[in-house]
């Protein structure tokens, strides 16, 4: 469907009221394929989009064109062309600030928000290139490493398949490197990310081989490039998310993190600070045992959760 992107490809199933779930990096909207079926089931219009520069949807040549406030009306549009007024928003990883900032600059038109694995932190007074920067010691934070354009491309594409495999592994509760070996998150000077990848080679619980070509036929035929553009976006979101500065979102709202994930352990002050960021917050939950691709690991729990925070958003 048309939107500022150019097009947004989406999947959807299911009648009722429109919740839009938003992916992360390096996903699209196969990583809600277990919600799609669960939200439906339970009375609901779900609604799985790729993300500019993922999947089917457009991919703008400019870096520029993946900041986070294009997204968001990315989010807006779609709800618009599905017929809709106002909608439910959930994301995971990217997808989670991405459905955040929905909800803080469109609030008329999310009227609820589900994070998973990275909680809401609201913009703060340090350019985000220098707070990096100061992240890893003798080490490169991801961050840093995946801002600079092309680098990791030369990195990943030559075997997407692979990579993805090592990357999803290596942030999955049941196969990530044993503590100690050195976090995925940061790189060795002069190296690679994937030189922490695990090296059993063994896929985690949640991915079969089948989950796998389809992420790796997605990225082999766009390339990397779209979806690292997000990141090469943080000092342009800081810039243009000024006004928002400390802002916190009052709609109704819900945090799922793993609690083996880097990314709550890393954000825990966000996390331990919604009540004041999210004064609409309805639920925080931290699942044992569980990793980063926290709707794949433990799909049921989280359909559990999303479902029960759901009805409480609607009301009996």
């Amino acid at each position: 469907m048309a939107t500022p992107a150019g097009r947004t490809h989406l999947v959807e199933q299911g009648s009722g009221p429109l919740v839009l779930l938003v992916h992360g990096f390096p996903e699209s909207w196969y990583s809600w394929r277990q919600q799609l079926p669960a939200l439906a089931a339970a009375g609901y219009r779900a609604v799985a989009i790729d993300v500019r520069g993922y999947g089917r949807s457009s991919r703008p040549g400019r870096v520029g064109a993946y900041r986070m406030v294009e997204l968001v009306e990315d989010n807006a549009a779609v709800v618009r062309a599905l017929g809709e007024e106002t909608a439910v928003i959930v994301g995971h990883d990217w997808g989670s600030g991405i459905a955040a900032n929905s909800a803080l600059l469109r609030p008329d038109v999310f009227t609820a928000v589900g994070l998973l694995s990275v909680p809401y932190s609201p913009r703060g007074g340090i350019r985000p290139t220098e707070a990096f920067s100061r992240i890893g010691g003798e080490e490169e934070f991801y961050v840093s490493y995946f801002q600079e354009p092309g680098r990791a491309e030369a990195e990943i594409e030559p075997d997407v398949r692979g990579w993805l495999a090592g990357f999803y592994a290596g942030l999955s509760a049941d196969t990530m490197p044993p503590a100690g070996e050195g976090s995925l998150f940061f790189v060795p000077r002069g190296g690679r990310l994937s030189d922490r990848f695990p090296s059993t080679g063994r896929l985690p619980a949640w991915l079969t081989e089948a989950d796998l070509d389809f992420y790796a036929g997605e990225f082999e035929r766009t390339g990397l490039t779209g979806a690292l553009n997000r990141y090469r976006n943080v000092d342009r979101d800081w810039a243009d998310l000024a006004a928002w500065d400390s802002a916190p979102i009052p709609q109704p709202s819900l945090f799922i993190g793993g609690a083996l994930d880097s990314s709550t352990a890393w954000l825990a002050d966000a996390i331990a600070a919604h009540p004041t960021t999210l004064p609409g917050v309805m639920g925080s939950h931290l699942l044992d045992g569980c990793g980063h691709w926290i709707q794949q690991e433990r799909a049921e729990e989280v359909n559990r959760l999303l479902l029960d925070w759901l009805r409480g958003v609607r009301g009996p």
